[in-house]
């Protein structure tokens, strides 16, 4: 696939298991900017864990500008499901217990960007070694939904990939709203 707007969201439409990749080129800034909720420009691409719905979900995010970073969040808000309800609420970026600075990530360069969870352990690779390691707390690991990636701001081409529909789970319903992630 690829992204040319500067906004970009997706998730696939089945629970799957706590594991995504994206294998990835950066092309650069898209065109126009599009600033983030916060009023921040931010351009980055990222993986979705345990995407419940746009306000309750464990996110992977790969900043390229204003600072390049690796930063794993999780957005909770119980009892909200929409961006419309929670906007930029409920983000906590999470603590490593291992941490690698990533490799500089340039226009035409190709990467991979991984995240797994198994129980409470969340690690995040790059170019399949290991850069980032953490734990879920109690919330996000009550939360089930599908993987998924977005995009800000940049142009990529990209393949993602995702775990197997964990069996035995109804399929949630679809649903979007204006603003939602």
């Amino acid at each position: 696939m690829e992204v040319t707007v500067p906004e970009m969201r997706a998730v696939v439409a089945y629970p799957t298991r706590f594991v995504a990749e994206a294998r990835f080129t950066y092309l650069g800034p898209t065109k126009q900017d599009k600033p983030l909720g916060s009023g921040q420009i931010r351009r980055q691409i990222g993986l979705k864990l345990r995407a419940a719905n746009g306000c309750n979900l464990v996110y992977a995010m790969w900043r390229i500008e204003p600072k390049q970073e690796l930063v794993i969040s999780e957005k909770l808000n119980p009892g909200q499901t929409t961006s419309a309800e929670c906007g930029t609420n409920g983000y906590r970026n999470l603590k490593p217990t291992r941490d690698i600075t990533p490799p500089p990530l340039k226009e035409g360069q190709s990467h991979t960007l991984r995240a797994e969870a198994e129980g409470s352990t969340m690690k995040v690779f790059i170019d399949n070694k290991l850069h980032w390691e953490g734990l879920l707390d109690n919330e996000a690991l009550a939360l089930e939904g599908p993987s998924g990636v977005r995009s800000d701001n940049g142009r990529f081409k990209f393949e993602f990939f995702s775990s197997e529909p964990v069996s035995g789970r109804k399929n949630p319903p679809c649903h979007a709203a204006a603003g939602d992630d």
